[in-house]
């Protein structure tokens, strides 16, 4: 155990979740930063989690939070299945650890209540996109103030090819909870309410649709998502959906348009966030994520009186802002370790916002019909079925 800079010893911290997600951004990166150790890996299949905790370091491999009981940690990164977020998390907080939790945090409004009345009694809950890290984003917001009065922000996740998973938990809508619209939108929600200071969302209409489903050139090539299973399958899974188009307003009158699509007819995968104001457009076009079919920069342009203008933007590396994300909780849990324990309100604040948002759009635009079976859709079943 080294201590970092500060002279203070690491925050040891548990992984809990042997995943893509764990084994490609958590654990390499929790390694590179001076202030944490990684304490352990929790997860279910030992396989799986051992590939995670021989990622470095050796750390010791349990199965069950209830393993941890005889281990002195500082945190622990909840990085399971979407089910598993809401209850691993509280049985985290009962026993007194901080955690993170990755995105979605919870697949409904009233998980995300469970969640907060399980930290009343005072261990933290942090989540936030680490979207809102990139240098990109961070100059869209600095251009705010030149905009006026904003009326209207775009948000827009489109991906070429990039269903992440095709048999398991990612695809079963009781396991998942949901499919783009929780996976891509909540990024999306998390970095556009960010942008406009968290107003109250009055209004809501969504619409989905799964037409990408059975097609198999609309895999996510780049991920390994695909062997990642988190638990039990049911017979012929209600399927999530692959595209997610919605519209919302907000108290102070901006009206937010919402799309995310995990497959589309574009070559690329993009990202684009439009902000409208009384007194100019700003446009920031980029890639989300580690997607390897991306444009090759990020682009920022400010139109006002018919007049466009580059803004400069920095040439960061793909994933910097996971690295920013972690240095962020560091800063978050030395914070809360130094003044006692404590609720994040602004975390559990927030994860109720966005929380409320997805409900209110799945809610309006009720379950797509599936596709009419294809052979490619029926064998992911068959496999689905068979776990």
């Amino acid at each position: 155990m080294s201590p970092d800079a500060s002279g203070a010893p690491p925050l040891r911290i548990a992984i809990l979740g042997a995943g893509w997600v764990s084994r490609t951004v958590w654990r390499p990166l929790l390694d590179a930063h001076p202030g944490f150790e990684v304490a352990t890996v929790v997860d279910t299949d030992p396989v799986a989690a051992q590939k995670v905790a021989s990622n470095g370091r050796e750390v010791p491999v349990v199965s069950r939070v209830a393993d941890l009981a005889d281990l002195e940690l500082d945190a622990a990164v909840v990085a399971l299945p979407n089910h598993l977020h809401v209850p691993i998390a509280c049985e985290l907080l009962s026993r007194d650890v901080p955690v993170f939790i990755e995105k979605p945090v919870c697949r409904t409004l009233a998980e995300a209540r469970t969640l907060a009345t399980s930290a009343l009694d005072g261990a933290t809950v942090h989540a936030w996109s680490a979207a809102r890290h990139r240098g990109d984003v961070r100059a869209l917001a600095r251009l705010l103030p030149q905009l006026g009065e904003v009326r209207a922000l775009g948000l827009n996740w489109t991906r070429a090819s990039g269903v992440p998973q095709r048999d398991g938990w990612f695809v079963d809508r009781g396991l998942a909870g949901g499919g783009s619209l929780l996976d891509l939108g909540w990024h999306l929600l998390d970095v556009g309410l960010d942008l406009l200071g968290w107003p109250h969302v009055t209004r809501a209409l969504g619409n989905l649709s799964l037409d990408w489903m059975g097609r198999g050139d609309a895999t996510a090539d780049w991920s390994a998502r695909a062997s990642d299973n988190g638990g039990p399958a049911g017979e012929r899974p209600e399927l999530v959906e692959d595209t997610a188009r919605g519209f919302l307003l907000t108290e102070t009158g901006v009206a937010v348009s919402l799309e995310s699509r995990w497959a589309s007819h574009h070559a690329l995968d993009s990202t684009t966030l439009t902000v409208e104001g009384t007194e100019g457009v700003a446009v920031l076009r980029c890639t989300f994520g580690f997607s390897p079919h991306r444009a090759d920069r990020s682009s920022l342009t400010l139109l006002r009186h018919g007049e466009e203008t580059a803004v400069p933007l920095p040439e960061e590396p793909v994933g910097v802002e996971y690295e920013r994300q972690v240095a962020e909780l560091a800063r978050r849990l030395v914070r809360a370790r130094a003044t006692g324990p404590r609720t994040d309100a602004g975390s559990l604040a927030e994860i109720t916002a966005l929380a409320s948002c997805v409900d209110r759009l799945y809610e309006s635009a009720g379950r797509p019909d599936p596709p009419a079976p294809v052979p490619f859709l029926e064998t992911a079943r068959r496999r689905l079925r068979s776990h």
